[in-house]
C-alpha cells in the first residue's frame, strides 16, 4: 500500500475492535520477510479478540513520517475494506513509540486510546542533540580516536560495537564516567554504535548534519572543562535541521488516553529519556489523559506477553471511562 507492505490479522472470535501496531527501528537494508512477519505482541491482541493491522512502512531507518502516514492509510483501508471498528487502539514500541505519539497528536479523533512500551518518545531534534551527538562527542573527548567525524561525508556509515567495547575496556575510569552520566552500564555503552548508525542514516535522509553543538556546554562528564575544550563542534545544515523538526517534533498535546511503560533498565533507550514525553504532556495541560505504569524487566522491550496484556487492559479500562 503506497509502497509499504502490510498485514492484517482478524481472529475467529473478533470482537469488532482493532489494534493498529507500529514497529520499532529497522536499520536500512535489514532483511524483510514476505509476507510481512507479525510483531511479537500480535498474538496478545489476537488472543483478546482484537483484529491487528500493521504496516512495514515505505522505508527503513528513521522512518517516523512514513510510519505515521502509512499507518493512517492502513487504518482507513481497514475501515473501508472490512467494517469500521467499534474502537481503534494504537500500539507502538521502541521508535514506534515516537510514531504513536506523533499519530495521536496529528489524528486526535482516530483512536480510542494508545499504548507505548519501551518508547523513544523524544522529539527528533532533542534526541539527536542530547541522545546521539552529546554522548558521541563526550565519548570522543574522553576516549579519542574511536568515533569518526560525525558530519564528514567520508566517515563510515557504521562503526563496530566491538571497537567501542575494546576502547572502554582499556579506559575503565572514562567508561564509568560515561555510564553514570548516560544512565547506562559500562557493558552496555557499545550501543553507542547504534546511535552513530542512526545519525548517519538521518544525515543521508536530511542532506547534512541536523545538529549544531557549537555553543553547547557539556556537563557531568568528569572534567567538564577538558571535555568542552576537546569536544568536536559541528554546524548544522539549515535544511537538515528543518528535516529533523518535521520528522518529528512533539507538542505533548493529546486528547486520547495514553498508557506508557518502560523496562526498569533499558540499554537502548536509557532512563534519562523516559520522563521527557510525560513531562511534555503534563506541561501541555494534557496530563489527565496519561497513565505511566511502573517499569518492569531488564532490557530493551523485554516484556512478557502477560505484562503487555496487563498494560493493554489498563488502556482499555481508561478508554472506557474517558
Amino acid at each position: 500500500m503506497n509502497g509499504a507492505s502490510y498485514r492484517i490479522d482478524v481472529p475467529p472470535n473478533w470482537n469488532g475492535d482493532l489494534v493498529m501496531l507500529m514497529h520499532g527501528y529497522q536499520p536500512v537494508g535489514a532483511p524483510v520477510s514476505t509476507p510481512m512477519a507479525a510483531a511479537d505482541a500480535t498474538p496478545v491482541f489476537l488472543g483478546k479478540g482484537f483484529a491487528v493491522a500493521q504496516s512495514q512502512y515505505a522505508s527503513q531507518g528513521w522512518a517516523v513520517s512514513d510510519a505515521v502516514a502509512d499507518t493512517e492509510r492502513l487504518r482507513q483501508y481497514f475501515a473501508k475494506t472490512y467494517v469500521r471498528p467499534a474502537h481503534t487502539y494504537l500500539y507502538g514500541f521502541s521508535l514506534g513509540g515516537l510514531a504513536v505519539a506523533a499519530s495521536i497528536e496529528r489524528h486526535p479523533h482516530a483512536y480510542t486510546g494508545a499504548m507505548i512500551t519501551c518508547g523513544l518518545t523524544v522529539s527528533t531534534p532533542e534526541f539527536l542533540a542530547k541522545g546521539i551527538v552529546e554522548p558521541l562527542v563526550a565519548f570522543d573527548a574522553l576516549i579519542p580516536g574511536v568515533i569518526p567525524d560525525l558530519a564528514a561525508p567520508g566517515s563510515p556509515p557504521a562503526i563496530d560495537p566491538g571497537v567501542i567495547a575494546s576502547a572502554l575496556e582499556k579506559h575503565p575510569n572514562e567508561a564509568a564516567v560515561l555510564a553514570k552520566r548516560l544512565e547506562e552500564r559500562p557493558e552496555t555503552l557499545p550501543t553507542l554504535a547504534l546511535y552513530y548508525l542512526g545519525l548517519r542514516e538521518i544525515e543521508r535522509r536530511a542532506g547534512g548534519m541536523p545538529v549544531d553543538n557549537r555553543k553547547d556546554v557539556y556537563e557531568g562528564f568528569g572534567d567538564d572543562a577538558a571535555v568542552n575544550r576537546k569536544a568536536r563542534r559541528y554546524a548544522a545544515s539549515p535544511k537538515a535541521a528543518a528535516y529533523a523538526k518535521d520528522n518529528v517534533a512533539l507538542t505533548g498535546r493529546i486528547d486520547t488516553p495514553l498508557v506508557m511503560q518502560w523496562n526498569t533498565f533499558d540499554p537502548t533507550i536509557p532512563a534519562r529519556f523516559h520522563g521527557v514525553y510525560p513531562a511534555q504532556v503534563k506541561a501541555a495541560g494534557s496530563g489527565r489523559w496519561l497513565t505511566v505504569l511502573d517499569p518492569v524487566g531488564d532490557g530493551h522491550c523485554d516484556f512478557s506477553d502477560e505484562q503487555t496484556a496487563a498494560a493493554f487492559d489498563t488502556l482499555v479500562r481508561k478508554s472506557v471511562i474517558r
